[in-house]
This record gives structure tokens, C-alpha cells and sequence, in this order.
């Protein structure tokens, strides 16, 4: 099938959508030290403020990955990032400490829906042969986002104040959201010969029980576990644990985005490859994104053996940059089994899952921290879980992700709840 014309236009805008969302998500971290000293705040109080963005961050993206099944994502979209850069402007002034809760709550709702309802988007405009690349394109708006704003955030934090880097967040939002009412589209695909040849629905649970998508959730929590921390506590870490400035740690932060930006498209660029040359994509797609990220945990497993905070820093640069080849691979296979009608719905409940880990992991380690003898020792004592997990979820991913069975299967229920329908029409 050939790509529609526009769907690169789309495509170049919804990565810029991700770079937005991950700045957004990305700047309590960059600005954790000065937010801590101005607010008084323990690693704990920090640990906590970090997790609240997730308190509301699964619920509303099942909630409006449900809604997408039905309406326009075009509009879903412009809905999100108008509430994202919104709730940046409080930030900009003075503001208590339970203001900036409660505004990275709200941000976390606006942002709970967003990767699964810009997968749904793309794929309208992508057919499933050539979904990879998109994918991993749309992946690479949180690495760049993450390697562009991260430097300009913490020059405005290190010249201005930690205030400014939000009020320029909420601008920078409101620009794409102008941009995006002109330009953004929904794409014509719709797998119709598929939903006409059997029934374009099945329940639910046939999907979230599939072992391919039980894999999928387990592989990607501990993936996302690592990267919340990356998120929330690498930048501290630099800063407290081994001593640099915080102007160092502006391009510092940058490094294990970069790294995951190149692993990003290589297994991106690899995966649609081996699917051009007939690879089952068990081969093509699980295998290539879970075990990079089980080697990645096994590197920050390292962490503590090394003495030079240089090596500790390429580690976890490394360890977590190959995470990210699992975010490449699942929206795909969850998209081979599920019905077009319910794909929307069902990469949202995967998401809200799977993104469960960034409620419990800045809040536990935190915690850790704050128990531990000295701050080097609490922060290797989380990054020791953080790489248990991503390693147990790696494995398991790898145990469980069959996507052609998990089709076979569910097609076999479509055709037969087709025939039912069929018999009690003649009926």
C-alpha cells in the first residue's frame, strides 16, 4: 500500500509534539536543585512531587484512548497540548509548592494520552508494513526533545531562574498548538478490507490477556522505570552525588538521550528492515527491542563497582539509552492482533499501564536516598532496582511477545463471532 500523501507532514508535526511532551516532563528534573533549595524540600518531599505527575497520568490515558476509538484524533490532540502549555504559565511567578502539585498533576492528565493517541494518529496515515520507522520517529520527539530543550531550559534556569524555564515551556506550547489547528490532519487508513471481511470487534480482554501484550506492558514498565528516573533524578544525581555544576549537568542530562536517540532509530531502521525481508516480527521486533534492553540493565548493574563519576555516568548513559528500542516495537506488534476499531483504546490501556512505574520510582528512590548512610550510596541503591527491573522485564518480554499467534488467535474469534452474526441473520 502506498503512503498517503501529507502523512510525512503529520508525521514531522507529531514528533514535535513529543519533544514538547518530554520537555514538559522533563524540566522538574533539570530544575530539581534549585526547586529543592528555594522550597526546602527533602528527597522525599522531592520524590513525591516527581510522582504526582503520574498520579492521573494512567486514568486519563485509558480514558481518552477510549474516546479516540470514536472521534477525531486531530482534535484529541489539540485538546492535550493546549491544557500542556497551559498549566506551564503558573510556574511562571511565584508559586507554593502544592500549586506546583497540583499543576504537574494537571500536566500529567493532559499528558497521560498523548503517545497512544499519536500512534493511533500515525497510524492512519501509515500502512502496518511501514509503521517502524514512524514509530521510531515519533520516539525520537522525546530524545530530541530531551537533547534541544534540556541545554536552553537550564541556560534560563542558570541565568534566570527555574520560573523562566516554564513560562518559555508554556509559549513554545501554545506555538505548536497554532501550527497544528492549520496543518494537522486525520489520516484516510482504516484497514477496511480486514473489518469487512470479519467482525471489527472482540472483547477486550482477548487483547490485554494476549501474551504479546502482557509481554509488551512487562518490557516496557521496566524500561519506563529507568526512564522516569532519568527523567526526575539524573540531573540531582549529577549534581549532588558526584559534584557538578549545575551548568555542567544542563549537557550532561543530554547524554543518555542522545544515546537512546541513535539506538532509537537504528532498531527502528532494522526492525522494518527484517520485516521488508519476510522476518516474522517475533524476530524483527521483539527480539529487537528486548534484548538491547536487557543488556542495558545489565550495564547500570555496574554503576557502583566503578570508582570515577565519568564511568558511573557513561554506564548509565549506555544502560539507559538501550532502553529505548522497546518503546519502537510494541505499538506495532499490539497493533498486528487488535482490531482497527479498538486500536486506539488498546495501545491507551498499554500505555496507562505500563507508565504505572513512573508513579512508584522518583518517590521510591527518594525514599532510598533519604534512608541511605551518604546521598552516593541511596542514589546506587536505586539505580540497583531500577536495572532489576528493567532486566526482569526485558526477559520477560522476551518469554511472552508471539504476535503472529496472538493474530491467529484473535482472528479466529473475529471470523467466529462472524458467523454467529451471519447464522442468526438468516435466522
Amino acid at each position: 500500500m502506498q503512503t498517503p500523501k501529507g502523512a510525512w507532514t503529520v508525521a514531522t508535526m507529531l514528533f514535535l509534539y513529543m519533544l514538547v511532551n518530554f520537555a514538559d516532563k522533563a524540566v522538574v528534573g533539570l530544575a530539581a536543585v534549585p526547586i529543592m533549595k528555594e522550597m526546602g524540600l527533602s528527597p522525599k518531599d522531592y520524590g513525591a512531587l516527581a510522582s504526582s505527575f503520574f498520579l492521573l497520568f494512567s486514568v486519563s490515558g485509558v480514558a481518552v484512548g477510549f474516546v479516540a476509538n470514536r472521534k477525531p484524533t486531530r482534535w484529541i490532540i489539540l485538546i492535550l497540548a493546549l491544557i500542556w502549555a497551559l498549566v506551564q504559565f503558573p510556574m511562571a511567578g511565584t508559586v507554593s509548592f502544592t500549586t506546583l502539585l497540583v499543576c504537574r498533576v494537571l500536566l500529567g492528565m493532559g499528558e497521560g494520552p498523548a503517545a497512544s493517541v499519536a500512534l493511533h494518529a500515525i497510524y492512519k496515515w501509515f500502512p502496518d508494513e511501514k509503521r517502524t520507522i514512524p514509530t521510531a520517529i515519533l520516539s525520537q520527539g522525546a530524545a530530541v526533545g530531551v537533547i534541544v530543550a534540556l541545554p536552553l531550559l537550564n541556560l534560563i534556569i542558570v541565568e534566570f531562574s527555574w520560573h523562566w524555564a516554564f513560562g518559555a515551556l508554556g509559549i513554545v506550547g501554545l506555538c505548536w498548538v497554532a501550527v497544528w489547528f492549520f496543518v494537522g490532519a486525520e489520516g484516510p487508513i482504516t484497514d477496511k478490507p480486514l473489518a469487512e471481511a470479519v467482525s471489527d470487534r472482540v472483547p477486550y480482554a482477548s487483547i490485554v490477556f494476549a501474551p504479546t501484550f502482557a509481554g509488551c506492558v512487562l518490557a516496557c514498565f521496566g524500561a519506563y522505570w529507568a526512564l522516569s528516573l532519568g527523567l526526575t533524578w539524573f540531573t540531582p544525581f549529577v549534581v549532588k552525588a558526584l559534584g557538578y555544576s549545575q551548568a555542567s549537568a544542563g549537557w550532561i542530562s543530554t547524554l543518555p538521550w542522545a544515546m537512546g536517540a541513535v539506538t532509537v532509530m537504528l532498531s527502528g531502521w532494522l526492525s522494518q528492515v527484517l520485516i521488508g525481508r519476510g522476518v516474522r516480527t517475533r524476530m524483527s521486533r521483539a527480539v529487537v527491542g528486548t534484548v538491547p534492553m536487557i543488556a542495558g540493565g545489565l550495564l547500570v548493574l555496574l554503576v557502583p563497582s566503578v570508582a570515577s563519576p565519568a564511568w558511573k555516568i557513561a554506564l548509565l548513559v549506555a544502560g539507559g539509552g538501550l532502553t529505548g528500542p522497546i518503546y519502537v516495537v510494541c505499538a506495532p506488534m499490539i497493533a498486528e492482533f487488535t482490531p482497527i476499531a479498538q486500536r486506539g483504546a488498546a495501545i491507551a490501556i498499554f500505555g496507562a499501564i505500563y507508565t504505572l512505574a513512573g508513579v512508584a520510582a522518583p518517590y521510591l528512590n527518594g525514599s532510598m536516598i533519604e534512608g541511605a548512610a551518604t546521598v552516593l550510596e541511596g542514589y546506587q541503591r536505586g539505580y540497583m532496582v531500577s536495572s532489576s527491573i528493567q532486566i526482569a522485564g526485558g526477559i520477560a518480554g522476551l518469554l511472552l511477545m508471539w504476535p503472529a499467534a496472538d493474530r491467529a488467535r484473535i482472528m479466529r474469534h473475529r471470523i467466529a463471532a462472524a458467523s454467529g452474526t451471519a447464522v442468526r441473520a438468516r435466522v
